[in-house]
């Protein structure tokens, strides 16, 4: 059974207005079946999977990291894991927020503008209940392709490892907006690039944290390249 998410009376609580809340109701619902019947039909090809199986074997807690445009693709892949995702306070955010949390994840609350840290904090505390985080390093607003501070801050206090993946589709529609949405079109093929983690020593200097965080910029640079273009080179196609 799915989880149906936060009950609507809570969206009233939190100031929207009726026909706001029939919207939220309406389009997450709309838009969990349209992930889950697309994702079932897609063909995944995994690369780099022992980098994550490595972070568990090693009893570390995982911090997953991705752009903001792939989560479509990131929330049918790692659903029912019980994976902690920080979403904001607006309406489209909050439309995302239902639509996820029917997949498994659960819900720290904040934006870049509105209650990041109690979220970051909030998502630090989830780590110590031995629970695994994510962040859309890029989100909410942008800019597009450039990481934000947030997961190495939340690697150095807790010990758990930066795990950075990218997807592509062969087939896809990408929407005109900030990031650059991408819906994969059914039954295309999809490829997950798992990258090596990363670990941020508790008494990292500002130096440190700074090398760490271009050290995951690059990561997922690089990844979004390679798996971007893989569908050009692909002679299968």
């Amino acid at each position: 059974m799915t989880n149906p998410g936060p009950d609507i009376d809570d969206l009233k609580v939190r100031g929207f207005g009726l026909i706001a809340r029939i919207k939220i109701h309406s389009f997450s619902f709309f838009g969990y079946w349209i992930i889950r019947l697309i994702g079932s039909t897609l063909r995944w090809q995994v690369e780099g999977e022992e980098n994550l199986r490595s972070i568990y074997a090693a009893g570390k807690n995982v911090i997953y990291t991705f752009w903001h445009g792939r989560i479509f693709l990131g929330t049918f892949y790692f659903r029912n894991r019980g994976i902690v995702v920080m979403s904001g306070y607006n309406k489209d955010a909050r439309t995302m927020a239902r639509v996820i949390e029917r997949f498994g994840y659960g819900i720290a609350r904040g934006s870049s503008t509105r209650g990041a840290k109690r979220a970051v904090v909030t998502m630090l505390h989830e780590i110590r209940k031995k629970k695994d985080v994510a962040f859309s390093i890029d989100g909410p607003r942008g800019p597009r392709y450039i990481a934000k501070p947030g997961a190495v801050w939340v690697a150095a206090k807790s010990g758990a490892a930066i795990f950075p993946f990218h997807i592509s589709t062969e087939k896809k529609w990408v929407i005109n907006s900030w990031d650059l949405f991408h819906i994969p079109r059914p039954f295309s093929r999809a490829l997950i690039l798992m990258g090596k983690p990363i670990y941020v020593a508790p008494d990292a200097t500002p130096e440190e944290l700074e090398a760490r965080q271009q050290e995951l910029q690059g990561a997922l640079d690089e990844m979004r390249i390679r798996g971007d273009a893989h569908w050009e080179q692909d002679p299968a196609r």
